[in-house]
């Protein structure tokens, strides 16, 4: 006996988002696709610190002070969880639009506008929306299907919409926006903090070797030991490995100091980094920027220290979906499992006759009397055959009258 039983599968909503992003952790992790230069990101860090960990660190806690690996690991935790946070989160993407939703928008846009002869530009769709006593355009994105909110822009990147987009920074391997910019500039502000750091106690480093045993001598010696200690091949080979040290944080310094420096004057003034290049407040029109307070430490705590709002997109939310699976069960039948025979109306009846079917016995024929002759003493084309009904003939229903 086949039975139909519906099992319902947990489907969870960011399976089912639109954009190019990956998800990790049931949808805790979010990031771009392009994660390449990301794991460059973290092997530039990892590798430079754990070389100043293992060799100059330790020379350094015991002829200056214990406290320089300290704060080094301070300024390197604070700067890989920041990483993470800005990386792994949300940046602000804005739902797309549902098939209702992008419906009901059409038919407002051509209310608005009017039927366009064939062969003209239809006029762009745009609304006005005042901040400030400021007119802001709030543009339609025809990939979304919505008017974006004010400072959003559409990533090509991601293919996503995102509030208050700054940039997409491939070092992070996701997009800048409102939910994640605080994070990304605390990363690159300590990032900043931790290659200065770095590169000045290897200078320190390597001028205190050098005043005892000489500058040639320390490059021939291995960081953090003694020559004693070391053979002549290995402090030759890991001194390649504290030059290489060193021109990391030197290139890296004057990139990741500048970009800080940036940041820190588009947070001052309370603008993007995508609003700064395309010259939104200081173009011909010399629009006044209506989001900015004109004080810049109102600015800088509206950026850094204002509320988060939640992500819009309910990621883990659930979707569910039936499935139907046939799931055959026996049910054998004895004479105790039967039915007892009742009177029970038409409905009962027919059930109680479907059943013995089934289970390859005769009905029960109340109305009609059943013959007592058996098969055998039958003829031959009078005998039952398995399943058959025996039907009276005439002759019999006349004698019984």
């Amino acid at each position: 006996m086949s039975v139909m039983v519906a099992r319902k599968k947990v489907v969870r909503k960011w399976e089912k988002l639109p954009g190019r992003n990956t998800f990790c952790c049931d949808g805790r992790i979010m990031m771009a696709r392009q994660k390449g230069i990301f794991y460059l990101t973290l092997f530039l860090i990892l590798g430079t610190c754990a070389l100043f960990f293992a060799f100059e660190c330790r020379y350094l806690a015991v002829q200056l002070s214990p406290a320089i690996p300290v704060f080094a690991a301070v300024l390197f935790l604070f700067a890989m969880a920041t990483l993470l946070r800005t990386s792994f989160s949300d940046p602000g993407v804005i739902p797309r639009a549902l098939p209702d939703e992008a419906a009901f928008i059409e038919m407002e846009i051509e209310a608005t506008n009017g039927t366009v002869p064939q062969g003209q530009r239809p006029p762009p769709r745009i609304k006005n929306f005042q901040i400030n006593n400021q007119i802001v355009k709030l543009k339609y994105c025809y990939t979304c299907k919505i008017f974006r909110p004010p400072r959003a822009s559409h990533c090509s990147i991601c293919d996503n919409c995102v509030e208050r987009f700054d940039h997409h920074c491939p070092w992070v391997g996701n997009c800048v926006g409102k939910r994640n910019y605080r994070y990304f500039y605390l990363f690159i502000l300590s990032l900043s903090l931790l290659t200065i750091y770095i590169f000045t106690f290897n200078i320190v480093y390597v001028a205190l070797k050098s005043l005892k045993i000489g500058f040639l001598n320390t490059l021939k010696e291995t960081p953090g030991t003694y020559p004693s200690t070391v053979r002549r091949g290995c402090s030759q080979s890991l001194t390649v490995l504290t030059v290489l040290e060193v021109l990391i944080c030197f290139f890296t310094l004057w990139s990741v100091v500048g970009l800080t420096g940036f940041h820190t004057f588009l947070v001052a003034l309370n603008q993007t980094t995508n609003e700064d290049i395309k010259g939104s407040w200081t173009g011909k029109n010399r629009v006044q920027n209506p989001y900015s307070h004109g004080n810049i430490v109102k600015n800088c705590c509206e950026v850094l220290c204002g509320p988060l709002p939640p992500s819009v997109l309910d990621r883990r939310g659930i979707l569910q979906q039936e499935e139907s699976t046939a799931q055959e069960e026996s049910c054998p039948r004895g004479p105790s499992a039967q039915e007892p025979i009742a009177a029970e109306g038409p409905s009962g009846q027919a059930e109680e006759s479907s059943a013995q079917q089934k289970d390859g016995s005769l009905p029960h024929l109340s109305a009609v009397p059943a013959p007592s002759l058996s098969n055998a003493e039958m003829p031959e084309e009078k005998q039952l055959t398995s399943g058959e009904l025996p039907v009276p003939s005439q002759d019999a229903g006349q004698a019984e009258h």
